[in-house]
């Protein structure tokens, strides 16, 4: 086995000297608090991890944090160059965060971790009561900010190509290929393996079969990272009605396209967002607990309802003049015309275009991922186990990976895989199972801490033996013998002198 890859060059983002208060205060509230701990899981050989987190961005970070506050050992391996991991600074198209700024996300119950306390440091108090919602770009300063104030280890540029248990069911196997040096393979050993992988981390975009039928370079997924300049004086087709639709038409309309029309199957867009009605403590801590068909039946109605664009990211698109929102217009077909211009034949009609963006979400689909060929074909899913009533079938639920408490794949048939559930998936996919606190940013901090010690619980049962053992040899004195004298015994003549 070849060592692990070395540590990418510690982050040197500069920052003003009023986060260096700040910075104290967290580290005082570190020390009070005994954070980290220290390291306590014994050791499986050199270059074996406790825990191997594939995946740099929020999740990843906070899993990473919250792992060595519990003393584990714990490395996270991310593809993207320092600073860009996650959709914030690369495929994101928004101008704000969705969520209210208020919320904690990854500050894992200490205040000077927030956000807020991070935005107060650098810009004052009447700065932040004059903020509507986050700015996208200084969410992903605020995380580099974080990444870089508790020290976590975060290897860059490094592409997962295996991730597989060994046949022992003791440890997973993850090969990999460091993009710094000339794609170098290599491989790494970790007794768990966590895929803090995001919305499409157990597969990727979904595209309508009609799809297909257009060149490949004149369409993009709303997650893809496409040249936005290039649609200037172009007209383009969104095909979709939510947030990354609204995101996508407002960048294209800021970079000059001469014309957007959004085709939105629906006869109008949901005003409500539903999910929002589903927040609350109880949620927070007791939906991974709700029985199969609550759970089903919550995730099933919310998709049903659809989660309507912020406000203002519509605005953003309605305040252009050529902008065109088309309802009730699912596409049937595509093709391109004689004259290079896209056709797309609608229920209203045939359109023509010279780009079309996919705003259509993403899918669990285990082809997207070949990294996981190994164990896809053994990881249970919702189907395999559980009918829906009549009525309220949902084929993206249905896909959904069956996990257990901890995010952990089950075993499609017990033994055809050991180790599987030593695979954890905390990624928006596990959603049915044990709610959004895999990547949604009210939920992160909960979801984190709770895989954190639950891991640490995990370890700790495997190596009782262990552990029980370190007690036995454990001889640190709380006593050295010299801290009291021992007292002369009285001597008595006889009985008597003992009766008062």
């Amino acid at each position: 086995m070849t060592p692990i890859s070395p540590a990418a060059t510690p982050s040197s983002w500069p920052h003003p000297p009023s986060l260096d208060a700040l910075e104290a205060r967290l580290r005082q509230d570190l020390d009070w608090l005994c954070r980290p701990a220290k390291a306590w899981v014994p050791s499986r050989g050199r270059g074996v991890l406790d825990v191997a987190i594939i995946g740099g961005g929020m999740a990843g970070l906070t899993l990473a944090a919250a792992l060595k506050h519990q003393g584990i050992q714990a490395i996270a391996f991310d593809r993207a160059p320092q600073g860009l991991e996650g959709p914030w600074a690369t495929t994101a198209r928004m101008e704000t965060l969705r969520s209210p700024k208020e919320l904690t996300g990854p500050a894992l119950g200490l205040p000077a971790l927030t956000f807020r306390a991070w935005y107060e440091a650098q810009f004052g108090l009447a700065a932040w009561q004059a903020l509507d919602k986050i700015p996208r770009l200084q969410w992903m300063d605020y995380l580099r900010w974080y990444r870089r104030v508790l020290a976590l280890d975060v290897r860059n540029r490094q592409r997962v190509v295996d991730v597989r248990p060994r046949a022992d069911g003791k440890l997973v196997s993850l090969q990999l290929r460091d993009e710094q040096q000339q794609d170098r393979p290599y491989e790494v050993l970790a007794r768990h393996v966590v895929l803090a992988t995001g919305h499409d981390g157990l597969g990727g975009p979904w595209l309508p079969d009609w799809a297909a039928q257009l060149p490949r370079d004149r369409r993009a997924h709303s997650s893809d990272d496409y040249d936005v300049a290039a649609l200037r004086g172009r007209r383009v087709v969104v095909i979709g009605g939510g947030a990354s639709a609204m995101d996508s038409a407002a960048t294209a309309l800021e970079a000059g396209a001469a014309r957007v029309d959004l085709l939105i199957r629906r006869d109008d867009l949901p005003r409500i967002n539903k999910s929002k009605g589903a927040g609350s403590p109880g949620m927070l801590h007791g939906y991974w607990q709700l029985a199969d068909e609550w759970k089903w039946r919550w995730r099933h109605y919310i998709n049903e309802q659809q989660i309507p664009p912020p406000h203002n990211s519509t605005l953003r698109v309605s305040r252009h003049a050529n902008a065109h929102f088309h309802f009730g217009t699912p596409v049937r077909s595509a093709s391109q015309r004689a004259d290079g211009a896209l056709r797309l034949d609608t229920a209203r009609g045939p359109l023509a275009t010279d780009f079309v963006i996919f705003c259509t979400g993403f899918r669990t689909d285990w082809q997207q991922r070949p990294e996981y060929a190994a164990i896809a074909p053994h990881v249970r899913l919702w189907q395999d186990r559980y009918q829906p009533p009549a009525g309220l079938e949902d084929a993206e639920l249905a896909g959904s990976p069956d996990v257990g408490s901890l995010f952990e794949f089950r075993q499609k048939t017990d033994g055809a895989c050991p180790g599987l559930e030593r695979i954890h998936a905390f990624c928006y996919p596990a959603a049915l199972s044990q709610g959004a606190g895999a990547g949604d940013i009210p939920q992160i901090s909960v979801g984190a801490q709770r895989l954190a010690e639950g891991l640490a619980a995990s370890l700790l049962l495997e190596d009782a033996p262990l552990h029980f053992a370190a007690l036995q040899h454990y001889d640190d004195p709380e006593l050295l013998g010299n801290e009291w004298a021992p007292a002369t015994f009285p001597a008595y003549e006889d009985d008597s002198e003992l009766v008062s």
